[in-house]
């Protein structure tokens, strides 16, 4: 059974050791504080310059180990575009942008005595692979779309691309310029919870989907320019869905993220329903689940096993 570290780096960074996909001892957290519901408990990480951020990481991979040698392999999870080891481009940990990562976990650990290949890969594919690995689905292709400050778009088994499923556009409107890369008619524009606020300065996402509700005994909604945006961040939704579907075939998408919470499946259903017309497409199929850390650190530990070829 192969002994691997997992890890993901998001507003905090976990690490566990995993064996046969399942998580062996405490997950190992910095900042030990971290306060998700603080007004700047996301900016720890942000405020590490490079070298800083990596020594982190690597503390938290060595207490993960927990003083074991024989460690085959280790999974970063990072949020950006990763490809073959380098973090092109990061949004959220900016002192990322062109980090030759790998590299630089793989030689601070080989200083701290762990020789294993590093595998640094997509948060949202490590969210994917762990997804696979809890629901048996390691040999099924799935997608997955994590719903959260921004949207991620997962993918197991991994394949070579960008993958940059967020940023489909999904809107022709000139207006639509929410987006936290800059960019036009983005799904993120739309579906992401740091664009929702901008779009609603004088109302929190939360407030945004209770005003949308359909009132039984009245038939109508408290406020119809909320109804109106349901429905456009459910179409942004199945429009994202639609064209994976159409790329890359039929399959199981998963939804998860902490903005699942506004998601009216039988909406969205009916959406893509409208989106998708071809016969041999529509054998697809949409679930909503709830992943925690574990669930994600075991996925970036399967990713790193099999690229390691364990």
């Amino acid at each position: 059974m192969a002994k691997t570290i997992g890890v993901t780096v998001s507003e905090r960074i976990q690490a566990g050791l995993v064996v046969d996909h399942k998580i062996v001892g405490p997950l190992h957290v910095f900042p030990a504080n971290y306060d998700p519901d603080s007004e700047d408990g996301d900016d720890g990480l942000v405020e590490l310059p490079t070298e800083t951020l990596v020594h982190t990481i690597c503390d938290q991979i060595l207490a993960a180990a927990n003083g074991a040698t024989d460690i085959q392999a280790v999974g970063v999870a990072l949020p950006g575009l990763i490809r073959t080891g380098v973090v092109e481009e990061a949004p959220n940990l900016p002192q990322l942008k062109g980090a030759r990562i790998q590299e630089f976990i793989t030689n601070e650990l080989r200083n701290r005595g762990i020789h294993a290949p590093v595998t640094i890969l997509n948060d949202a594919d490590g969210c994917a692979a762990g997804l696979a690995s809890l629901h048996g689905r390691l040999n099924s292709f799935i997608r997955v779309w994590t719903l959260g400050i921004g949207i991620g778009y997962g993918r197991y088994p991994f394949a070579e691309g960008v993958w940059e499923g967020g940023h489909s556009v999904v809107s022709l409107d000139d207006k639509e310029r929410f987006c936290g890369c800059g960019g036009r008619g983005h799904m993120e524009g739309i579906m992401g919870h740091r664009a929702m606020r901008l779009r609603f300065l004088d109302m929190e996402p939360e407030e945004v989907f209770e005003a949308a509700k359909i009132n039984p005994a009245t038939g109508h909604c408290a406020d119809q320019r909320c109804l109106e945006f349901k429905h456009l961040w459910h179409k942004a939704l199945a429009a994202s869905t639609a064209s994976s579907i159409h790329m890359a075939g039929a399959g199981k998408f998963y939804l998860t993220g902490f903005n699942v919470r506004f998601v009216d499946l039988p909406m969205l259903k009916d959406y893509l329903q409208q989106m998708v017309k071809m016969s041999p497409l529509q054998s697809y199929s949409v679930e909503i689940v709830h992943d925690d850390a574990q669930t994600r650190v075991i996925g970036a530990a399967v990713s790193a096993e099999q690229a390691a070829g364990l």
